[in-house]
């Protein structure tokens, strides 16, 4: 399978903030932001050489470590499940920041180097200058914003979702983003939703060499697959939950990503509803479970309609809108009521 003739993501040049706002993001689909980081430094250092480049992240380091990934070059860049699923093809360690890049750095002209990554490393709390430095402006200031940046050698992140937004820029070296609409989550086989790789689910199947014996509806999500090859300097806006699969093709790659939520910021990951619904919802008898899902129609996904115009605002209890102390009085109530619920089972 030739990535190379699959959809290209749409491109966009000279992409300012009103442009984002009022053109791109709306459209909830993936984009190039072709050129947005084309003149942080931090880029001019990784055109210069990979010595440079490491020697500008370094003198940012506080010199704290940073949690990396090793596998042997069998591998190939694909952190994966072992065979039988009982634990992963990689160990994990931590290392100083400086330890990490000397180590890429001796194995840049391997032929089959093992294969390195640190990937999300907070740039908020620990390099902020780094992050200050090379920021785009796209994002308004004051919005919450989780900066990472990602280090490795050639390697391929299996297809998962976020939950945030994500604007990702290239610094070093070349990167392939491929990318998934969320419907086509029944055709991309995902795998164990609590016993992850790094947090995220991932899909099944390798990208690069799928079994389509194995996992035939892959072919029907490749379909609608979007792909692109990004230079440094480059960015890419993934919308929420789209689902992507990323490969790092250099010897030395590094992104800087920025995450980030509009939902209030009360709201933490669905997730977890679905985690405590396999506990009070899936195994429900047929129709206990289909009048279950009318209820959550009704009063949680809801389009266009008001559950309760029968019912005066401050009679509503959980369903008025959430303040700060709303908020807080019904986390307390789920611990209590969940709390009674492991002690009735214990």
């Amino acid at each position: 399978m030739n990535l190379d003739d699959l959809q290209p993501i749409p491109v966009y040049t000279d992409v300012d903030k009103a442009r984002f706002e009022n053109d791109i993001q709306p459209l909830h689909r993936p984009a190039i932001l072709k050129g947005l980081a084309k003149d942080w430094p931090i880029v001019a250092k990784a055109k210069d050489s990979n010595r440079t480049l490491a020697d500008y992240i370094e003198s940012f380091e506080p010199g704290r470590p940073v949690k990396a990934f090793f596998a042997t070059p069998d591998v190939e860049g694909r952190y994966f499940y072992n065979d039988d699923f009982s634990g992963f093809n990689f160990r994990q360690r931590e290392l100083p920041l400086a330890e990490l890049l000397g180590t890429l750095r001796r194995h840049e002209d391997d032929d089959r180097p093992p294969s390195v990554y640190a990937g999300a490393i907070q740039l908020t709390g620990r390099l902020e200058a780094l992050r200050d430095s090379n920021h785009h402006v796209l994002l308004d200031e004051e919005m919450e914003q989780l900066v990472s940046i990602w280090i490795g050698n050639r390697g391929k992140t299996a297809i998962h979702w976020d939950l945030p937004q994500n604007i990702a820029c290239v610094v070093a070296g070349q990167r392939r983003f491929t990318l998934f609409p969320p419907e086509q989550l029944p055709n991309l086989y995902i795998g164990p939703l609590d016993v992850t790789l790094a947090g995220q689910p991932v899909s099944l199947v390798d990208l690069n060499d799928p079994d389509l014996d194995k996992f035939p509806k892959f072919s029907d999500a490749l379909e609608a697959a979007q792909t692109a090859v990004m230079e440094p300097g480059d960015a890419i806006y993934v919308p929420s939950m789209w689902f992507h699969h990323v490969q790092n093709m250099s010897a030395l790659g590094v992104l800087i990503n920025f995450w980030w939520r509009d939902a209030a910021p009360h709201m933490f990951t669905p997730l977890f509803t679905m985690f405590h619904a396999l506990l009070s919802i899936r195994d429900l008898p047929s129709d206990e479970r289909e009048h279950w899902r009318r209820m959550f129609d009704h009063y949680i996904f809801r389009e266009d309609h008001d559950p309760m115009p029968h019912v005066p605002e401050h009679a509503r209890g959980v369903f008025r809108d959430m303040t700060p102390e709303r908020v807080v009085a019904l986390r307390n109530f789920l611990v209590h009521r969940l709390g009674g619920e492991l002690r009735r089972d214990k």
